[in-house]
């Protein structure tokens, strides 16, 4: 993975360098692209309360000394149903196929919920889904990390005997315990995977924090405010297309994007009363924006339904996802 040549333009220290791939796996919802974020240091992936919401790898790149981390926060692995969680699951283990190192990001407080037989629907799925994941691992023969995350809303002496249990699997080379809301030990898991890097020239520049493109990128920011607003009234049947990214006058950016809905119930919910929801949606997502750009964006939004946009061929390019999986 590392046989790239050096990033032109990249300044690399005194000193051999290292460069690879770091992929991050687990359950919708277990926080991988909060953890991404927090090792990168920037906004690069989309974070929102509903599960399933990366539809498709996304490279941040974290430095940590003459150790360059291209982190892949690949979707969820979860039991897939349509040709969308499909190709999003293959995603998730090509990812971790071609990676250097693996964190197996397990969200413990859903994990010991669910263990005692009570708790959400949600974290009975996510403990499934965990024990899914070992299993594709024992089939792979291939030992990753184990993270703990969320420690900060569960006891000491759960978290070690859910540490225990997990690492009898066998899947398990070694256990960080983490925060990725509060970073808490972080920094200790970060330092590991630069360690693990191969020596070789970095593959981004140094300053650079995402390998996407900006359209994309554009997509995802207003993607995830969608569902920050309406992630009550509106499942994943949602789509944000930028249609057109062009340079305004004053050195910023001018933003197109189509949101796309299934259903014509679904447009009133992402406009909103007068228009109030998109407008909420629009000025967050500017401000998220104008920020990652580093310039002025001028961002407008349009609604539209469009029944089939989970099943064209052309979505599923966009994004780097196999339609025929």
């Amino acid at each position: 993975m590392t046989d790239t040549p050096a990033a032109e333009g990249a300044p690399a220290p005194a000193g051999p360098t290292r460069a690879g791939f770091a992929a991050i796996i687990g359950a919708p919802n277990a926080g991988k692209s909060t953890l991404v974020n927090r090792l990168v240091g920037a906004k690069v992936s989309i974070v929102t309360q509903k599960v399933q919401t990366t539809r498709f790898p996304v490279k941040g790149v974290a430095m940590e000394g003459p150790a360059q981390i291209v982190l892949v926060d690949t979707p969820g692995i979860f039991s897939p149903r349509r040709r969308l969680d499909r190709a999003m699951v293959r995603s998730a283990w090509a990812g971790a196929e071609d990676a250097e190192a693996v964190v197996h990001l397990v969200d413990a407080q859903s994990e010991l919920v669910a263990a005692t037989g009570q708790g959400r629907a949600a974290d009975r799925r996510a403990a499934h889904d965990v024990t899914s994941i070992v299993d594709g691992l024992k089939t792979a023969g291939r030992q990753v990390i184990l993270a703990l995350n969320k420690i900060d809303l569960v006891k000491r002496d759960q978290l070690l005997g859910l540490s225990e249990r997990l690492f009898a699997t066998g899947v398990y080379s070694e256990a960080f315990m983490i925060s990725a809301a509060n970073g808490s030990g972080v920094i200790d898991l970060k330092a590991r995977l630069a360690g693990m890097m191969p020596q070789g020239p970095w593959l981004y520049p140094e300053d650079q924090t995402a390998d996407l493109p900006v359209r994309l990128l554009a997509a995802e920011i207003t993607r995830e405010k969608v569902y920050l607003r309406v992630h009550e009234e509106l499942p994943y049947a949602a789509a944000v297309e930028t249609t057109a990214f062009t340079e305004t006058r004053d050195g910023g950016a001018r933003i197109e994007q189509t949101i796309y809905v299934e259903r014509e119930s679904q447009r009133p919910i992402v406009l909103g009363r007068g228009g109030q929801t998109l407008k909420w949606i629009g000025e967050h997502s500017r401000k998220d924006l104008t920020e990652i750009l580093g310039r002025p964006a001028h961002l407008f939004l349009t609604v539209k339904v469009r029944e089939t946009w989970a099943d064209e061929r052309e979505f599923y390019a966009d994004l780097g996802l196999d339609f025929d999986v």
